[in-house]
Order: C-alpha cells, then structure tokens, then sequence
C-alpha cells in the first residue's frame, strides 16, 4: 500500500499552521470591512507585504533586518515554551523568565560595566533559576507550573522596572542607551549589519537563535537525556518505574526553559534596539507569543523558526496600516487574531487524522464483503 501523504506529522503541521493563517487574515479582512470598507484590501495586503511596503531597495533591506532582529527573542521564547512542553509542561512563564533575562544584561551593562558576553550569560543564569524555582516547585510540591509561572512573571516585572530604575535616564522612564552608556554590552554584528544596508541592530543574536533551534532538535530527538525528557512527559509513574528521575528531568527541563527565554531577553535588549520601560504595567507580550510560535511551527524546533519569522512579520506589518483609515491598535487586533487562532493547530492535526481513520475504516468494510464472496466462489469451485 502506498503512504498516505497527510499521515506525516510534518504535513499535517504544515497544512494546520497555513489553514490558520489563512483563517486569520481572513479574519482580519472582515473586521476592516466593517471598520472602514474602503481601505480593507490594501490595509491587509500592507500587512503581509511589511518591509515590501518600500519602494527603494535599500529601505527594505534595512527594514527586513530590523523584523529578523525582533524575530531572534521570539524564537528563544518559543524553543522555550516547546522545550517544556516536550516534558508535559506549559511553560506560562516564559514571558516573566524574559523579563528575568532582560532586565539581569541591562544591569550588568549599565550598572556593572560588563561586556557582552558576561551580561548575555548572567541573563541566562538568571532565567534558568527563574525556570528552576518552577520546577522545583513543581517536582516536590506538586505546584502547578502554570501557577507558579505567572506569580513569578509579575514578580519578574515589577523586580525589573525597581532594578532598571537605578540606570534609567533622568527626564524619561526608559533606561540608558548601551550604544551611548555601554558600547562594550552590545552583542557583536560580525558583518551581518553591512548585509542588511548597514542595519546597526543586526547582530549574532539572529544566527544563534537558529543554532539554538537545531540544537533543542537534537537534544530532544537524538540523545538519551532527550528520550528520558519526552519519556517524562508522556507518563511521569511509567518513566519512575523505568528507572528515570522523573524530579530531575521536570527541574531540568524548566531551567532549560527557563535559559532560553532569558536568551531571548539579552538577545533584543543587548542589540539596544530597545530601552526598558521601568514604568510598565504589564508583562511584554514576547513570551506569550511564544506559545503561539511553538504551536504554529507545530511543536517541532524547524517550524518553529519560520512560524516566529511570520508571526513578526505580521506584528510588525501592521505598523504600516493606514492610520487615516483606521486606528493605530487595529494592527495590534489583526496579529491577535493569528495569535489566537494557532492555539487550533493540535485541533486541526486531530481533525486530519480522525478524517484519514474514518476513510481508512469505510475502504476496509467495502473491501471485506468482496474477499468473503471471492472466498465463497473459489471453496463453491473446489
């Protein structure tokens, strides 16, 4: 029998992850319609054309850098969020362990001089242990890591904005520029800024991000440690039974996660492509839309790439709506409803395959009444 193309899990994530973009935009349509009929079309091609929006080469090139800068601490939110999630966590937290991460190199940089490499490391010790008091939390109190994520992102928040307060700028609640404060906290360009028009924003943090995803790949699919993580997931009690330290494995797999997205903090806020607001109210919404860049890559590290990629592209697109037409928040509305909508993917993969098992079963019982008569005919002969 030849294989049926849509059982691959590949295929069904894909098809899934197009449907709800698809579906979105859509979506999006309908709602500018009603807004403002007029502009609709164009407000969504806007969207999806982003840095395409320029006319001059250069301007796009240059634009297309700044949305690959921003798609870098996406990526690591949502690696992170998928990496707990391979352990049977949902990793809720990623949004305060960013903030752990972000607000960890801007202290160091501004308030302790240190270098790039230093401040991007301290970021990470400082998610992991983030990640760690969830896990431990998790393991030995049976805490819900859901519940104990998002404590933990509101205290992350206001330890922040109190810390960065200390090095913010005199007239305004954002914090100093690194490139004017501390040029030694930058993360190196490599070259890759002249490759983009000369963009002084792009940096290594884009390239990493990717090494990062294939490593999360293997980790989880080519050795032991990885086997014993997803193992855990599936049924705690049958990996303890096993011999595997389901406690560990829980607590590692949160610290992991927790490093990732504190990774994706130091990579936006050491390019200084922004300052902290040490005013802010509430919790950027970076690592929740992480969530939605895992499930939207289907779960699996290579998707996860191109689904940040989209999901930024579509956030950043939205800046060049017309605002004459409609308000500035409606770019905001239409990269929600994406967002929202790739919480469907796993529903649609299970759609797909309840699908292909009902087609499977019907050729089954059709197939079953013309062997039992060809039987009968061959037994009538003998």
């Amino acid at each position: 029998m030849k294989k049926n193309i849509l059982k691959s899990n590949a295929v069904q994530s894909l098809i899934a992850s197009l449907l709800c973009i698809v579906l979105g935009l859509f979506i999006g349509w309908i709602v500018l319609l009603f807004i403002n009929p007029t502009g609709a079309g164009e407000a969504i091609l806007a969207v999806i054309k982003n840095f395409l929006n320029y006319s001059k080469a250069a301007l796009r090139l240059k634009n297309f850098g700044n949305t690959l800068v921003k798609t870098a601490p996406l990526l690591m939110c949502a690696l992170s969020v998928l990496f707990a999630y391979k352990v049977g966590l949902f990793n809720i937290g990623a949004a305060g362990q960013y903030v752990a991460g972000t607000c960890a190199c801007l202290y160091a940089a501004l308030a302790w001089g240190w270098g790039w490499l230093p401040c991007l490391l301290f970021a990470v010790l400082v998610g992991a242990v983030f990640g760690a008091v969830v896990g431990l939390l998790k393991a030995y109190c049976n805490v819900n890591e859901v519940i104990s994520g998002i404590m933990l992102n509101w205290i992350g928040l206001y330890a922040a904005n109190m810390l960065l307060s200390t090095v913010k700028e005199t007239a305004s609640p954002y914090t100093l520029h690194l490139k004017a404060e501390a040029p030694q906290a930058l993360l190196p360009s490599l070259g890759l800024g002249s490759l983009f028009n000369g963009n002084q924003y792009v940096s290594v943090a884009i390239p990493l991000s990717i090494v990062f995803a294939f490593v999360i790949l293997i980790i989880l699919d080519k050795t032991r440690f990885g086997y014993e993580l997803r193992a855990t997931g599936s049924n705690k009690n049958a990996a303890k039974y096993a011999g595997m330290a389901e406690k560990r494995n829980i607590i590692l797999a949160l610290v992991i996660a927790g490093a990732l997205a504190a990774l994706g903090g130091s990579f936006l806020y050491q390019t200084d492509y922004e300052q902290w607001q040490t005013t802010a109210s509430s919790v950027p919404g970076m690592g929740f839309n992480g969530i939605a860049a895992a499930f939207l890559g289907g779960l699996n590290p290579i998707g996860t790439i191109f689904a940040s990629y989209f999901i930024q592209h579509i956030t950043v697109g939205g800046a060049y709506v017309d605002k004459t037409m409609y308000a500035s928040q409606i770019s905001d509305l239409i990269s929600s409803l994406i967002i929202y909508l790739c919480g469907f993917v796993l529903f649609i993969k299970y759609a797909i395959n309840t699908g292909i098992a009902r087609r499977e079963e019907k050729r089954t019982q059709r197939k079953a009444p013309a062997d039992a008569s060809g039987e009968t005919g061959k037994g009538g002969e003998a």
